[in-house]
């Protein structure tokens, strides 16, 4: 395990600090103070926190692409909607089929009414002279 220094937080006025022009803006490095006097320093101890470096130790950082990610959910909403499609087109061809198989039975209802068989059952020529008792 790394050992654990303490940190050491530096707070002074910033009037108190002191800039040259060798200096750049923005520089990162050494900082000159004016009056010592003016500078607190507060060491602050490490927090000893086991949970969270177990955590730190089981950590696992990720780079992920982004674009690829994007690009694979823009495709797998293109393969639901398609299937979506392809399922209404379907169900358009099914209802359409049903349609026409009842328009059909619509204009056929009555095709077999006039065929042989039912046209000499319901003929008068070939019945017996009987045949007006039984309707009376």
């Amino acid at each position: 395990m790394a050992t654990r220094r303490t940190i050491t937080v530096i707070y002074t006025p910033w009037s108190n600090l002191k800039k040259d022009g060798s200096m750049a803006v923005g520089q990162v490095g050494q900082v000159g103070l004016r009056d010592q006097k003016k500078v607190k320093r507060i060491h602050v101890a490490p927090r000893e926190n086991p949970i969270v470096d177990r955590l730190n130790k089981t950590k696992v950082k990720k780079f992920p692409d982004s674009r690829q990610e994007r690009e694979d959910r823009l495709k797998e909403l293109r393969g639901r909607d398609r299937a979506a499609q392809q399922a209404g087109q379907k169900k358009d061809a099914r209802i359409a089929k049903e349609r026409k198989e009842l328009a059909w039975k619509r204009d056929h209802a009555y095709d077999d009414l006039f065929s042989e068989e039912n046209l000499a059952s319901s003929s008068n020529q070939d019945r017996d002279a009987d045949s007006d008792n039984d309707f009376m």
